[in-house]
């Protein structure tokens, strides 16, 4: 009884996991196939569904045909035999049309719907800052750029080339069970004195050998999904390895990383080889399988219908089209058999979409339902953070109870102790850091820009990558050279045009240089810069901040950083204190050029009517 317990269990396990596979199949599938490009899609499918039916139909006839062909043959009729042979080269004139015809019309919708897909999942991707939150849950989403390049195609391709397989075998076995069954006739088995008339025997026969070898192929071909899944993975990971250190190659080089980085690509491309060693064993075995029930396939009609042959009961006619019409039922019945290496890739390939498909969803909901952090657009010009409390990604708080107020025109510097979170309470105002609680309120309609200590440069021209993120055609060429000779960039004036691989070839320097001249383009009403002048020497930072308060003095003015230099710029001073294990909390310096001199906590901040005017630099 325990034994009968375990075995419904495994099978109901196997159960929902099939009804789980399909269900995330149409989850990702079917909002296409409602989507603005849906009668275009549903159009394109039925006529590669009627090609379909048109190629069985053809297989039907052709299966008449072999009938009087041989018998033409064995009665040595040359008339027959021509006549016969014109009907064959009509027959195989549509097959080549309607095969031709169906893969390139299955290749326009795969390219359709892979577009449509792709930009679905890139615009979820890049919403809300999912793409950053998502990073804190890899372990769900791991590799995204693979799934969105990769995955989708294999996805869709395996969906067509499955489901549409599927019907024709469908539509192929209900054509030729009517004709097997009327070729089989009536087997006689003896049973003692009396005997049992078995009637269409050879369709019987058909389904036991197929549902033998779909038995055989499921049980020894099932770890390939695993194993396909991992194999995704491993690949993917060698992949991003490879390049980021191409993106990191002068870093490398100064390091001289060379052997470290040889031992990490030998140890990633090591899982890659030893998985598709288990890939290549359960395939081996598999093979053995598969090819041997399709070679044996090929007899077994012809062992079944013999003695009926050479008792002269049917023409040589009649028996190849009864072992045609068989190969045509078995193969039928044996698509998951054939198909089932396609169907183990396919079903890793859903799994890792639905895995991606949950990460996104996960991450518009807390966007929506304003989990963590809330931010609100408000009226006036001032930023405000009420009861801010920042946590790490494992739970740990990090920061506690900031509350702050900016005005326009205000500035003010924000230092402190590395690692203390001083860059993660500007993630917080930039709405991207999802960790923690308490309320941001943000100006409505106003432009805000955020620099980091490494700035993005994006692969194009110097004027996309100086425009960013505005499109290139935004800004005038003759602002943008002034711009470039403004902080310090004179000789890429002239580049405006050139494409390079920019964050290689620009110093760490010049490449902050660039996000200080996307500055005086874009002219946002709020700036925050992380460390943006810390590949700078002291004179060049001094020239970038005078630059910034001359030409936007209207702009709020917000830093992060640690040298005492930067202190003239600012008129309010902030220190991030930490407190031992506790989280760190934030106060103002007032009175003293340092931390230790008097402060203020920054709730008192709030409260307070003293306003900071801004003083500008000498």
């Amino acid at each position: 009884m325990a034994h009968s317990g375990m075995i419904n269990r495994k099978r109901d396990l196997a159960a929902r996991g099939v009804q789980q596979l399909l269900r995330d199949a149409w989850a990702i599938a079917h909002p296409y196939w409602f989507s603005e490009d849906r009668w275009a899609a549903r159009g394109l499918l039925l006529v590669i569904i009627a090609l379909n039916l048109g190629i069985v139909y053809i297989n039907v006839l052709l299966n008449e045909w072999n009938n009087k062909f041989y018998d033409a043959l064995q009665d040595k009729d040359y008339a027959v035999f021509l006549h016969q042979l014109t009907l064959f080269s009509g027959l195989a004139g549509l097959f080549i049309v309607f095969t031709v015809y169906q893969f390139y019309l299955n290749q326009m919708l795969q390219i359709r719907w892979r577009s449509w897909l792709t930009d679905r999942y890139l615009r979820a991707w890049l919403t809300d800052g999912a793409y950053y939150r998502m990073q804190f849950v890899a372990g769900e989403a791991d590799n995204p750029d693979q799934r969105v390049a990769e995955d989708v195609r294999l996805f869709i391709s395996s969906m067509l080339n499955l489901s549409i397989g599927g019907m024709r075998a469908a539509v192929t076995l209900i054509s030729f069970v009517a004709i097997l069954w009327g070729l089989s006739g009536a087997l006689t088995i003896p049973m003692g004195d009396s005997s049992i008339k078995l009637p269409g025997y050879l369709v019987w026969a058909a389904l036991l050998y197929a549902l033998a070898g779909t038995w055989l192929t499921n049980r020894i071909g099932h770890p390939l999904v695993g194993l396909n899944f991992e194999q995704q993975r491993y690949e993917a990971d060698f992949r991003f390895g490879l390049v980021r250190f191409r993106e990191n190659a002068e870093g490398v080089a100064l390091y001289h990383g060379e052997s470290d980085e040889l031992r990490a690509f030998r140890g990633r491309f090591h899982s890659v080889v030893r998985n598709w060693w288990d890939i290549m064993r359960q395939q081996k075995r598999l093979t053995w399988l598969t090819a041997g029930y399709g070679q044996a396939a090929v007899i077994f009609p012809f062992l079944v219908v013999a003695q009926r042959y050479f008792q002269g009961q049917i023409l040589l006619g009649e028996l190849m089209q009864t072992a045609a019409a068989f190969g045509q039922v078995q193969d039928s019945l044996s698509f998951i058999v054939s198909s089932y290496t396609d169907i183990a890739a396919w079903r890793s390939v859903v799994e890792r979409l639905a895995g991606f498909q949950s990460a996104l969803e996960l991450a518009r909901i807390q966007s929506a339902t304003g989990a963590g952090i809330h931010h609100v657009d408000r009226d006036g010009g001032r930023l405000i953070l009420e009861g801010v409390e920042l946590d790490r990604p494992d739970g740990r708080p990090l920061i506690a109870n900031v509350s702050l107020s900016l005005g326009r025109g205000d500035s003010a510097l924000l230092c402190g102790p590395s690692g203390a979170g001083k860059s993660t309470l500007l993630r917080a105002v930039a709405g991207i850091w999802p960790f923690g609680s308490g309320e941001i309120h943000s100006p409505s309609n106003t432009r805000a820009l955020f620099l980091p200590q490494k700035p993005y440069l994006p692969i194009g021209t110097l004027r996309e990558v100086v425009s960013y993120p505005m499109r290139a055609g935004g800004v005038d060429d003759a602002t943008l050279r002034e711009t470039l000779e403004a902080v310090g960039l004179p000789d890429l004036a002239g580049k405006l045009d050139e494409s390079s691989p920019w964050a290689l070839q620009l110093s760490p320097g010049e490449q902050q240089r660039i996000a200080f001249a996307r500055v005086l383009v874009q002219k946002p009403h709020w700036l925050f810069l992380d460390e943006a002048t810390s590949s700078v020497d002291d004179a060049t930072e001094a020239h970038l901040y005078r630059l910034v308060r001359d030409r936007l003095p209207g702009t709020t003015l917000f830093s992060v950083g640690h040298r005492a230099t930067l202190r003239p710029f600012h008129a309010r001073h902030l220190w991030l204190r930490p407190d031992g294990d506790g989280p760190a909390s934030v106060m103002e310096v007032t009175g003293s050029d340092n931390h230790n001199g008097v402060t203020k906590k920054s709730n008192d901040l709030v409260r307070s009517s003293r306003r900071v005017q801004v003083r500008k630099p000498s």
